[in-house]
């Protein structure tokens, strides 16, 4: 990703080809000119940025389980801000939890559609993730 700030505003620009993104970082030195349509000149800031701060569905798992438990397995794939067990709908008087769990975690890598958290195969789903192989978690083939 490269982040420009013009005008106060955020302009985001995702790069796949990790080599070209090198390449831009390398050649600008983490900043760079911007000309405006009207002529006018801005120091823009390049930088990479993170996958970004996700609410984690996980389900399957035991309503014992900790949340510490969770904390420490999600911990592996970022920052993790807070773990909740997700409840019926708020219409219902008393807050039930329905077996879900939501961790607000800011990404450093992707998560697998399932994961081992204290012995129980945890299904994990949230916006953005990328679909991978249910066994393998590689994201060439599905099974």
């Amino acid at each position: 990703m490269v982040q420009t700030d013009v005008s106060k505003k955020h302009v985001y620009i995702k790069l796949c080809d990790n080599n070209r993104l090198q390449q831009v970082l390398h050649l600008t030195g983490g900043q760079a000119e911007y000309r405006h349509t009207n002529g006018e000149i801005s120091m823009v800031r390049v930088e990479t940025a993170g996958l970004g701060t996700r609410s984690v569905r996980i389900a399957n798992l035991p309503p014992e389980l900790p949340e510490d438990g969770i904390r420490t397995i999600m911990a592996i794939y970022g920052e993790v801000k807070d773990v909740q067990a997700e409840t019926w709908a708020p219409f219902y008087q008393y807050k039930v939890a329905n077996g879900i769990r939501i961790a607000v975690i800011t990404l450093a890598k992707q998560i697998p559609s399932n994961i081992t958290i204290a012995g129980h195969r945890a299904l994990v789903f949230y916006e953005g993730q990328p679909m991978m192989c249910y066994r393998c978690h590689e994201t060439v083939h599905f099974h």
